[in-house]
């Protein structure tokens, strides 16, 4: 199939109108007249993500995060993304992205972290598209029972893949949680979101320590924080499955990345 097949397929189901102004959504690298056979997708365009890109065949890479979001004048081999891009290039890959697209979608990252920390049952968007109030930032749901902080917790590092980050709570470990707000990647914009809906919990990424300290003190929900990689890594198996329905049977072959490509590398509790 033609790379522009693919492409319509994916922009049917994650709409480049849907992105953020400042993102930069849709074809990164590659020509929509090659043909493509294995899709392989990732959370970040990193060079590990390539290599196994490379060594698997695949002729495409869909990512969640974006290679070039700002402005370059060069793309040169002498830097790492230049690197990556003649690597791509010259290995015949392309590379696709849908991010803050995605991340509103429905269903979207949200909808796939929810399903990942438990939650079941009928989701809703925090923040609802004022054209479509069924898809927009975040997830809303409940799980099956209610359950303590404490368990709640260690599901949701059951649920995601492990990091060295790991999964941090804020609030009384013995709390009941039974309704929960989940933002994948970076969500410490919706704190003021999370408590107005009334949850027990909120799961997301990157809180920073005065936000969540000013927001603990206010007796709203608790706090759930996970790597942002993590959060957002749930989606890919669904956006590999919606695109290969999307096609004709037997089009594509996809396969999901399992390198744990988050940032931070080591963690260590320290003495206590």
């Amino acid at each position: 199939m033609r790379l522009s097949h693919v492409i319509t397929a994916l922009d049917e189901l994650y709409p480049p109108a849907w992105a953020e102004s400042w993102d930069a959504v849709g074809l990164t690298v590659g020509d929509p007249g090659q043909e493509v056979r294995r899709v392989l997708f990732a959370v970040d365009p990193l060079a590990a993500v390539v290599d196994e890109a490379l060594g698997w065949g695949a002729d495409l890479i869909v990512t969640h995060h974006p290679l070039l979001l700002r402005g370059v004048t060069s793309v040169a081999a002498t830097t790492p993304k230049g690197r990556l891009i003649h690597r791509l290039v010259t290995g015949g890959v392309a590379l696709f992205t849908a991010h803050t697209n995605a991340d509103v979608a429905d269903p979207g990252v949200s909808d796939a972290l929810a399903r990942a920390v438990g939650l079941t049952g009928e989701l809703r968007p925090m923040v609802p598209r004022p054209d479509d109030p069924r898809r927009g930032l975040g997830r809303i749901g409940t799980l099956p029972e209610p359950v303590p902080l404490a368990a709640f917790t260690a599901a949701v590092a059951a649920g995601l893949p492990g990091t060295a980050w790991g999964v941090r709570a804020a609030g009384d470990p013995e709390r009941p949680v039974s309704t929960v707000a989940v933002c994948g990647g970076a969500g410490d914009s919706l704190l003021d979101t999370a408590r107005a809906a009334g949850v027990d919990a909120y799961v997301t990424a990157d809180l920073r320590h005065h936000p969540a300290s000013e927001f603990a003190e206010h007796d709203g929900p608790a706090l759930v924080d996970a790597a942002h990689f993590a959060t957002e890594w749930p989606w890919l198996a669904d956006a590999a499955s919606r695109l290969a329905e999307a096609l004709p049977p037997g089009t594509l072959e996809t396969r999901v990345s399992t390198l744990v490509t988050d940032a931070w590398r080591l963690h260590h509790e320290g003495v206590k």
